[in-house]
This record gives C-alpha cells, sequence and structure tokens, in this order.
C-alpha cells in the first residue's frame, strides 16, 4: 500500500479571534509562500487532497494553497478541490446547550448563540469561561484543563489520529496527500498527546507531519518526531 502523508496546517494570519473573520492580505503571501515550500516536497504522480473547517480563516487558507499549487503543476499530481472535514475542527465546548468555537471575548462567544438569548454575561458566569478568556493562554489553558464543558485534550488528539488512519481505508494506486487546513487548538492537542510538547501557539502556516503506514503513524513537528502505535 502507498504511503500516506497528512500535513495539519494552522491556518493563515488574523487580525483576531474576535469572530469569524477572514486572513489579512499579508496572510495570503505568507500562505503561498508554505505552498512553495509544500511544493519542494510532492513527487511526481501524488494525489493530493484539501480539506478544511468550516470557519473562513481556515477554507481561505485552503484555498490559496490549492492555488498556489494549482499555478505550479507537477508532472502527473493530481490535485483535489478543498473540502470540508468535520473531524479536523476545533474541539467541541458547549455553552447553554449549543456548540461554540473558541474565540477571543465573551462578547464574540456569545454571538455564536445570540439568537437564544445568551448575553457576555451569561458566558462569563460560566466558571471554565470565565478564567479561559482571562488567560494569558488561553488555548493552553484549555489543554491543562482535566474538565472543560467539552472535549479534553486527549479526546482532540484520538480523532485527528484515528481520522488520520482510517483515511488507509480507501483503496488507492499510489501516493496520497492530504493537506488539513485546522486551528492551534488541534494542533497542540496532538503535539502533547504524542510528542509530549507543547510549544505553545505554532507559527501561522506552520505544520505537523503525519506518516500514516499499516504498521503505526510517525508525527514529526520541527525537529521532533515520535512512532504512534494503531
Amino acid at each position: 500500500m502507498p504511503e500516506l502523508v497528512v500535513h495539519l496546517v494552522r491556518h493563515g494570519r488574523v487580525a483576531s479571534h474576535r469572530g469569524d473573520i477572514p486572513i489579512t492580505d499579508e496572510a495570503h503571501e505568507e500562505v503561498r509562500a508554505a505552498g512553495r515550500l509544500l511544493l519542494e516536497e510532492i513527487r511526481p504522480g501524488e494525489e493530493i487532497h484539501f480539506l478544511t473547517t468550516p470557519t473562513l480563516r481556515s477554507r481561505e487558507t485552503a484555498d490559496t494553497l490549492h492555488a498556489t499549487l494549482r499555478e505550479n503543476p507537477v508532472a502527473g499530481v493530481e490535485l483535489l478541490e478543498p473540502r470540508r472535514e468535520r473531524a479536523i475542527r476545533n474541539p467541541d465546548l458547549f455553552l447553554a446547550g449549543h456548540r461554540v468555537e473558541m474565540v477571543s471575548t465573551p462578547e464574540a462567544m456569545a454571538h455564536q448563540i445570540h439568537e437564544h438569548g445568551v448575553t457576555a454575561e451569561d458566558v462569563d458566569r460560566v466558571e471554565f469561561f470565565h478564567s479561559f478568556f482571562r488567560s494569558p493562554d488561553r488555548i493552553g489553558y484549555w489543554l491543562g484543563h482535566p474538565s472543560p464543558p467539552g472535549e479534553v485534550t486527549a479526546a482532540v488528539a484520538r480523532r485527528i489520529l484515528a481520522f488520520s488512519r482510517s483515511l488507509l481505508d480507501a483503496p488507492a494506486a499510489r501516493a496520497r496527500r492530504f493537506v488539513c487546513v485546522t486551528h492551534s487548538p488541534v494542533m497542540r492537542a496532538v503535539l502533547a498527546r504524542y510528542l509530549d510538547h507543547d510549544p505553545g501557539e505554532p507559527e501561522w502556516v506552520e505544520r505537523i507531519d503525519l506518516t500514516i503506514r499499516p504498521d503505526g503513524t510517525t508525527v514529526a513537528f520541527r525537529r521532533l518526531s515520535a512512532a504512534v502505535q494503531p
């Protein structure tokens, strides 16, 4: 069975995390630069899939990466159009019976479910979110919390590994590469669980590389790597 590679890529630069906002003009060039680096690793004949979370910043990043590779074709490489993939979403957190995205203010979180009458004051009365929004490292606070109102770190990391390994189930005659544009909480969960390392916030468009084989998976980030058994 041909080798399968999964790249977990952080979305491009944004001005803030106060809602579902686009990446900046500067970010598009940073994403194109990351795409040109990826081109150096692509081998002739590969099949390349682009997956994205539902957020605007992820979708725009995936679209720009896809366009960069399309403008610099490699012999025999097939580029599939970006598609949304629920498995690589941000951690599931719940508030007032609704799933909410991690954002940077109580107001931005309340806005996600404002039609249900939830206010910023209501958000701030929840113990977890009260501390989350006051932490100098909000994602780090979630990462180390034993009982957030939703998924814990290990559950998110396990979700990503299980999804990545399931890609082997599809028959394939050639090497495949999956470019998965996601978010820093997902990446930090994978690193904390499988490399026992939390680097803090990854750089914009930085990535984790997973090499998937039937006998196990290798997780690599910067100069660190580790083998993870099925």
